[in-house]
């Protein structure tokens, strides 16, 4: 598998070098930060990623969904290195833009709120996580199908929060929840 990513790298610098457009660049800098990502290079992925970002922000309207992309892929390596703090300003950030601009029960929502969801759970902020993962599996409820394993993992990801608040009882009900859909 890391040889597929180093491929893909080889071929990503190729057109970075090739491109003279800026819409390109950033899209190629986009997925050199998510090869880089999958490599566990966090530095040079956040790099790669504020490079997307910072032509992203001079070329495209302020609430269009590839800066909200170019925010959760900096909160994913920001929640990676465990600077939560970051990780969730950028994750807040691409929760905004993904407001403004899908539909109120599109998934990706959901998993904007999962993502704020983790960070506030390893904050140890907990009614704030469950906030953030009942809100996700409201939204995943209304647009995926019924054993779609992204309403698994809420489930658990519930069960966690109330693990961590010591509630096992609920946990134990959102645990159950994620084995009936896997």
């Amino acid at each position: 598998k890391m040889g597929q990513f180093t491929k893909a790298q080889e071929i990503y610098e190729d057109l970075l070098h090739q491109t003279t457009n800026e819409s390109d660049k950033a899209s190629v800098y986009y997925q050199l930060g998510w090869i880089k990502y999958n490599q566990g290079e966090y530095q040079e992925a956040l790099s790669s990623h504020e490079k997307a970002l910072k032509i992203r922000q001079q070329s495209l309207p302020s609430n269009h969904l590839d800066l909200a992309d170019s925010y959760n892929r900096i909160g994913n390596v920001y929640d990676s290195i465990s600077d939560y703090p970051k990780a969730l300003s950028y994750y807040e950030k691409s929760l905004v833009i993904r407001q403004q601009s899908l539909p109120s029960n599109h998934p990706d929502l959901s998993s904007s709120y999962n993502n704020i969801g983790l960070v506030y759970d390893c904050m140890g902020n907990y009614p704030k996580a469950l906030l953030c993962h009942e809100e996700a599996l409201a939204i995943q409820r209304q647009s995926l199908p019924s054993n779609h394993p992204d309403l698994g993992s809420s489930y658990k990801n519930i069960g966690n929060v109330y693990r961590h608040m010591g509630d096992y009882s609920k946990a134990l009900s959102s645990y159950e929840e994620d084995l009936t859909i896997q």
